[in-house]
């Protein structure tokens, strides 16, 4: 395995790991009626900075496997969509992550315009949840662990 895949797989476990506490930190406290303070901020922004050194990995990565080389390879994108662990990892993967990022970037940025503690959450939940949804739903599991 290289230096870059090692990273980008380790990286991951604290990028779930953040993003999964920013995400219930969001929601326990929006349907608790709390007010949001230093420590909700510095959760939502941990869990936007780790997604972003994560994408950035994740770039380097893409262009470091030589995917194009694989796809020229294999007989171009058609094959690759008939085969679903290249689609996985050329296509879906990266391209669901790309969004999850948004996401999460739309949502700290919405946050920081609400003035109030209720709406801060809200928007954070929102937008976490789906980018959680997302990260769980192509993170690679059988070549995780």
């Amino acid at each position: 395995m290289n230096t870059i895949q090692f990273i980008h797989s380790g990286w991951a476990y604290l990028v779930l790991i953040i993003l999964v506490l920013a995400t219930f930190n969001a929601i326990i406290k929006f349907f608790g009626d709390k007010e949001f303070d230093a420590k909700d901020f510095r959760i939502s922004l941990f869990a936007l900075i780790t997604m972003h050194i994560q994408l950035l990995l994740g770039i380097v990565l893409f262009f470091t496997k030589d995917y194009f080389g694989t796809i020229s390879e294999v007989g171009g994108m058609g094959e690759v969509m008939k085969n679903a662990a290249l689609r996985s990892n050329i296509i879906e993967h990266p391209l669901t992550m790309i969004i999850a990022v948004v996401l999460i970037t739309m949502g700290y940025s919405k946050h920081k315009k609400k003035l109030v503690s209720k709406p801060k959450f809200k928007v954070l939940a929102i937008f976490y949840t789906l980018a959680l949804i997302l990260v769980l739903a192509k993170i690679p599991w059988n070549q995780w662990f």
